[in-house]
């Protein structure tokens, strides 16, 4: 999982970071993303895609993933999500994640840094980046940023089911599973559900 990663050190980028964010197709809560930069290659936990893994096991590589990489986070709510459409809303994620590794790092140049992004979405960065469909499961990095994204993200799920209890957050974090469906139709949408994803 690190051919990208030991191509672009071949080719003398110095900072290598992998991006990737999760909540996009969800009906509630917000899009997180993560970007990191490897400080290690070797892990002793599993690490890849993150939808490959079990909760268990993403819980498991979660402090050692923070413990070996520099890491950020964009977290946009569901507020904005509505306001700027889910498209906007994952770039503006992703950029904020990619800023906050760069701003711990502080690199002399500019010109050293390379992002890795999972899937197809373009972005409006200062530094060269390359697209990896099913990036999360190719490249070290953006696996790492996967399994961070998806932990944080099922944490904040969890924490508004206590809140929102009738509509079983800490079940589909959010996404929209026939469960989910129903109590919608029951309940009408929380304060947390994406209005325009939400068909009720």
């Amino acid at each position: 999982m690190l051919y990208y990663e030991r191509k672009l050190k071949k080719q003398g980028y110095n900072l290598i970071i992998g991006a990737d964010e999760v909540g996009r197709g969800s009906l509630a809560g917000p899009v997180v993303a993560a970007a990191v930069s490897l400080k290690k290659s070797s892990f002793k936990n599993r690490i890849d895609d993150s939808k490959k893994l079990t909760p268990y096991q993403r819980e498991k590589a979660f402090p050692e993933i923070l413990k070996n990489c520099v890491f950020g986070l964009g977290i946009i709510n569901e507020r904005v999500v509505d306001r700027l459409n889910v498209l906007s809303a994952t770039r503006l994620a992703m950029e904020q994640a990619i800023k906050e590794v760069v701003d711990k790092i502080k690199p002399r140049h500019n010109n050293g840094i390379h992002i890795l992004i999972d899937g197809n979405v373009r972005f409006n960065i200062n530094y060269p980046f390359t697209n990896i469909i099913k990036g999360d499961s190719k490249s070290k990095s953006i696996a790492c940023a996967s399994i961070l994204a998806k932990v944080i993200r099922d944490q904040i799920m969890v924490l508004y089911h206590k809140a929102y209890p009738q509509y079983g957050f800490f079940k589909h974090k959010g996404y929209g599973t026939r469960a989910h469906l129903l109590a919608l139709k029951k309940f009408g949408p929380s304060a947390i559900h994406r209005i325009t994803f939400c068909h009720v």
